[in-house]
Order: structure tokens, then sequence, then C-alpha cells
């Protein structure tokens, strides 16, 4: 059915009060003065016809309005309301006196005075017809005092001991609280109308539960008797290792404690007290009968216990601080016993598990720099062994190398602390909003990252250049020469990432050493021998090498590329005379020869006085190189050094012929050996003019 808005929005037009009485009102309207009064019946004003339009409609009720300018008095007329006398509600206050008194007293026979709802409407006659809702609630709070006051002497007074007197104390609590729950409920108007009118007064529920704290649980018997209950409790499971039978009491009585706000007053403290001095105490029973290593063993199991306890009983922040606290107690004076005789322990059993547990343990008791100080004396002893060690001297960088990728994986992952990974968010680039930012942190839901504690990181490397200092010269030597055979070696077949990934390693050995000078001077021979007899797999690894050295260790590696640009220039040169010789027509009487042509002041070697006679063809080789190189550069003067040269033979043997590579002082000695098969010492010497000095001896 269609209803126009003018209709759906007029007032209500009732005949209330000229169907109660006839003459029971009069409607006075005042115009002008106050004192001008006339009586008359209501006025309607009538709708027209044409008044059907919301416009016609406002236009009527604006002229009714200019009509009736001035207040409208409604007098009502007839005889008196009846005023009931206050024994009217005498049955409803007694009624309400006889329901607090049956609801308050516990273990009581007699059932309450009516029903529910009967209570109920008691209670707001009371309160809002009689006006008595100050001595209803003056009795209520002397019925709940003496409530609480017998509750708590049956409690002082019950036979049960430790553990067991939980119960009485949990049930009583427990009845307590369904009982203010019911009174709240039935008398609502005592709290809705009368105690909300007063600024000074508690509700029904605050009333009762700061009475009960006030008078049952700050009795001292009462919280003697709670605590030592607990205390008995948590002990007897801590020396079973096992649950009480009557554990389930212990979540039920810390609900009640939380309910009425004492939980951390009369338990978590309580409770973190004894779990220091239990543990204290164990831990210096346990000194004196374990090593440092069954001590942790126990610690840890223990940790366990009260971790997987906690869970099911305490309150999470109740949990961490009874973990912390166990820590402390176990800990706190046996970190340097610890760290000293464990770490050692499972350094050399190289277990990463047992010391993260070692760090997760010391970082809950601010222990970490004791453990720091261990790991740096075990490292700096273990270097020290290493480079001193004559008798494995050869694999002394090998065992360094693993050594330090060992203390490396720990300081990456047991000695790190964890933190939630950072994600970004951007947002939408529909926001136009110039105070929005540009991205958002989702850290809720983040994976977590480990991020390595630097004291470590520091305290490895310290350790590793105090190591170093126990053998001088002979790490930087041993470290050259590791260098010198990989780079002979090359790849192998690794890729290319892992074979740079295994030189910035050794890098990191050079590092340590004060004897930067000692390294430099073998690599440079090394690498000059290297180049100088094509023994190196890479000259690109060689450069790459070169680079890193220069840039991030010592600016005087810059040497090795003047070895490079000579070679290359060498070569150029060589490539020169040999097309020259094509072009004179000339042949040597013996196989190719190659000349390098280095700046004395770029190799690391010295300038030799005297050197050995080699055989007429190959001295006239080189002096026609001579006279070639002269026709280049006029006033250069050639020396030339045989110690670095080489020569391939072919030699016949018995059982085979076979090509020999050799150094140029062995194949001079060889080549005599065409005269005969036997050739004395002393000749030799004497044809060769060679002595038995270390230059002539060769690796």
């Amino acid at each position: 059915m269609a209803v126009d808005l003018f209709t759906f929005l007029s007032l209500p037009q009732s005949k209330a009060f000229t169907k109660v009485h006839p003459a029971g009102f009069s409607v006075t309207e005042s115009k002008g003065s106050s004192d001008s009064r006339s009586e008359s019946h209501p006025r309607k004003t009538p709708r027209l016809a044409a008044d059907s339009d919301s416009a016609s409609a406002s236009r009527s009720r604006a002229n009714t309005t200019r009509e009736r300018a001035g207040p409208t008095v409604v007098n009502l007329q007839g005889a008196p309301v009846k005023r009931f006398p206050e024994s009217a509600y005498d049955s409803e206050y007694k009624l309400c006196i006889r329901a607090i008194r049956v609801l308050l007293t516990r273990e009581n026979p007699e059932s309450l005075p009516g029903t529910y709802e009967k209570i109920y409407s008691a209670c707001r006659a009371v309160v809002c017809a009689a006006q008595k809702g100050e001595g209803l609630y003056e009795h209520l709070k002397l019925e709940i005092e003496r409530c609480i006051g017998n509750l708590q002497r049956k409690l002082v007074e019950d036979g049960s001991k430790d553990v067991e007197w939980l119960c009485p104390f949990t049930e009583s609590c427990n009845w307590f609280a369904k009982q203010v729950r019911l009174l709240a409920s039935l008398f609502a108007y005592l709290d809705g109308v009368y105690v909300s009118s007063r600024k000074d007064l508690s509700n029904i529920n605050t009333l009762s539960y700061s009475q009960f704290s006030r008078i049952l649980l700050q009795d001292a018997t009462i919280v003697r008797r709670l605590r030592s209950g607990i205390q008995v409790w948590i002990e007897w499971e801590r020396s079973n290792k096992t649950s009480h039978q009557l554990r389930d009491l212990i979540p039920a009585l810390i609900d009640r404690l939380q309910h009425h706000n004492c939980y951390y007053e009369l338990f978590q403290t309580f409770f973190d007290s004894i779990t220091h001095d239990f543990y204290f105490a164990e831990s210096a029973q346990l000194r004196k009968s374990l090593t440092a290593k069954k001590f942790l063993a126990h610690t840890e199991e223990r940790s366990k216990e009260e971790d997987q306890r906690a869970r099911k009983l305490f309150p999470d922040a109740t949990r961490e601080l009874i973990l912390r606290t166990m820590d402390k107690a176990l800990y706190s004076e046996r970190l340097e016993w610890i760290a000293g005789e464990a770490l050692p322990q499972f350094m050399e059993k190289q277990s990463p598990d047992a010391l993260l547990l070692m760090y997760n343990k010391f970082s809950r008791v601010d222990g970490l720099k004791v453990l720091q100080v261990s790991f740096k004396r075990y490292v700096k002893e273990q270097v020290a062994i290493i480079v001193k060690s004559v008798a494995k001297e050869e694999k002394m960088v090998e065992n360094l190398l693993q050594f330090k990728y060992f203390c490396d994986s720990l300081t990456a992952d047991a000695f790190a602390n964890v933190e939630p990974v950072t994600t970004v968010k951007s947002i939408a680039p529909s926001v136009a909003s110039t105070s929005a930012l540009p991205m958002d942190i989702d850290a809720d839901t983040a994976p977590l990252k480990k991020i390595p504690n630097q004291e470590f990181v520091y305290a490895l490397s310290d350790a590793f250049q105090q190591g170093f200092k126990a053998r001088r010269n002979k790490p930087a030597e041993m470290i050259a020469k590791y260098l010198d055979k990989a780079m002979r070696k090359g790849q192998k077949g690794k890729e290319e990432v892992d074979f740079m990934s295994e030189l910035d390693r050794v890098l990191t050995l050079y590092r340590y050493t004060d004897d930067k000078d000692v390294f430099r001077t073998f690599y440079h021979r090394a690498l000059a021998k290297r180049l100088l007899l094509e023994k190196s797999a890479s000259d690109d690894f060689e450069k790459m090498i070169l680079k890193k050295l220069k840039e991030e260790y010592d600016p005087e590696f810059g040497m090795g590329d003047h070895m490079f640009k000579d070679l290359e220039l060498s070569r150029g040169l060589m490539k020169e005379y040999t097309e020259h010789r094509e072009r004179q027509g000339e042949e040597s009487t013996q196989q190719k020869m190659s000349v390098m042509v280095l700046q004395r002041s770029f190799w690391p070697f010295s300038t030799r006085k005297e050197d050995a006679d080699i055989p007429a063809w190959m001295q006239e080789d080189l002096r026609r190189y001579v006279l070639f190189y002269k026709t280049k550069h006029q006033g250069h003067k050639l020396d030339w050094d045989h110690s670095l040269g080489t020569a391939s033979l072919r030699a016949r043997f018995k059982a085979a012929e076979k090509e020999l590579s050799v150094s140029l002082y062995q194949a001079v000695v060889l080549l005599l050996f065409n005269e005969g098969e036997q050739i004395p010492f002393a000749e030799i010497k004497s044809q060769t003019r060679m002595g038995t000095s270390a230059p002539y001896i060769l690796d």
C-alpha cells in the first residue's frame, strides 16, 4: 500500500486524553502577555483535499503556527495521584535481603525466597518505587563482607596440606565468582539506577572482588598456604621429572588469580623466585659431579621440561620469564667454566649445533663476551699450532683454509642473531595523496634471517692475526707457494666462480700475516717463473689476481703489470726476429730459439756475476739475436741469464726414444753425453764451468 510522505511524517492523532476523561484536561493558548489566558479545547487544523502535496501541507502547518503564537500549556485535571506508603514495599525489601543472604551463604540448605524473575522485580520495586536503593546497597555490602569472612576462616582452618589445599581454595574462588555473577544479574536495577547515580560507589562486581582481595587474598595465612602449595607442587615435578596428580589445579588457580588481578603478586613473582633458588642450588651441585659438556646436556633437558610445562600451564609472559630465570640461575656463575672446557671440545669435534646451543644459552644470560673470549683464545691457539708445525708444513695453508672455513661457518650460523626479514610492499600507483608513504613494511609474516654477531667476526680475525705471529716469514712464504700451485693447476674442471672463491680464501689468509713483504717477494718470483716457463694455467686469472692484490692489499703488486708488458713486447720482437731470419734465408742449426727481453727493475732476479758455458751453436744463435736487437734498440745492452732457460731434447735410450723437457743447465749437461755414455764429474764441471751452488739447483 502506497503512503505519501506527508502522511508518513505526520504525528499520531490519538483521542487518549478525551477517552479517559472528557473534561480531564484543557489546552491554554498564550497570546501576547502571560497574564491573558483563555481555556478552550485543543483545535485541529483540517487537511483539505488541496493540501495533499507536501508544499500545501507545509503552508498549512505554517499558518497554524502563526495562529498559535506562544507556548501551549497542558493542564491535567482530576483527582491527585495516590502515593503509596513506605511500608507498601516492605515485603519486596525483605525478599531482596533474604535472597542476598541465601546467595552469599555457602552450603546453605535454604532455597531462594522466590524465582529469579520475582527477585529481579522486587529489586526494581525497592530501588525505583520505594527509593530504598541506599539501604539495599549497604546491606549487600555487609553481606559480601560476611560471606568473604566465612570463606577466609574455613580456608585457614582447612585440614588439607600443601598442594591438596589448593583444591578448596580454587573451589571457594569459583563459587564466589559464580554467586557474584548471579547477584549482579538479579540486582541489575541496584547497579543501573542507584549505583550509577552515585559516583562514590562501586558496582556489585567491583565491590565484591575488591572486598575479596582485601579480606581473603591479602590474608597472611592464606598467602602462605597458597605459596606453600605452589612450591611443593613445582618442586615435586622438577625432582621427579613427571606430572603431579593435581597439576590440573594450576590452570584453574591461575585463572582465578588473574580474575582478581593478583596473579603477578601472588603467583608469578613468587614462582620466579623459587625457580631461581631451585636451579641455582642444582647448578652448584652439578658443577661438582659433571663435566661442562654433560652439564650443558643436562641443562638443555631441563629447558625442554620447563618449556613444555610452561606452555601447558602458564601465560606466555610467565613462560618466557621462567625460562630466562632458569638459565640465569644455572649459568650465571658457570660461564667461565663452560666456555673454557666445553667450547674447545665442540670446536675440536666441529659440532656447530652444540656451539649454537652454547651461543643461545650465553646470550640469554648476557654471557656472550665470555664466550667470545674463549672462542678467540681457542682459534689463536689452533692457528699457532698449525703454523708452527714443521712436520705438516707442506699442508699448512690447506689446514689453515679448512679451519678458517669452519670458523666462518660458525660466525655465519652458530654465532649469529636471528632477525625478521623486512619485506617491502609498494603502494598502488593510483594513490594520489602526497602524504602517503611510498612503501609499506610488512613485518608480521616476515621470514627470519641470521645476522652474524660482529663481535665474533672481529674476534676471529684478531685470533688469526695473532696466531700467525707464532712463526715469522714461513706462513707468508707457504701462502705464496700455495697460490703458485693453484695458478699452475688452474680450474681443473671447477667453475670459474668456485675457482676464484678458492683463491679469495687464500688471499684472506694473506691479510693476517705481518710479513707481507715476504709474501710479495715469493709471489713475484713464482709469478715470474710461471710466466717465463709458461707454466701458468691462465694469463687471465693471473691478471685478475694481480689486480685484486694491487687494489685491495698492496699497490706494489703493480709490478706484475710490467711483467706482462715485457712478455708481450718480447713475443712481438721474437716474431719480428723470426721473420727477419726467414727473409735473410738463415736457419738455426738446431731447433727454434725463443728469447725474452726483460727490464731488470720489474723482475725479481738478481744480477748474475757468472754463468755456465753453453754449446757454441747456442752462443751463435744468441749472437745473431743480439745483432738484430741492436738494430731496434741502439744503446741497450743485453745481459744473458740462463737460470730460467728451458730446452726440449730428443733422447734415444735403449728402450725407446723420449722427448725431454728440461732446464737449460740440464740440457747443457745432457748434450755432453752425445760424446760418450760416461763422463766424469770433474770433466762436466770443467766443460760447463757450472758450480754446485744453489742457482744451479732448479725446482
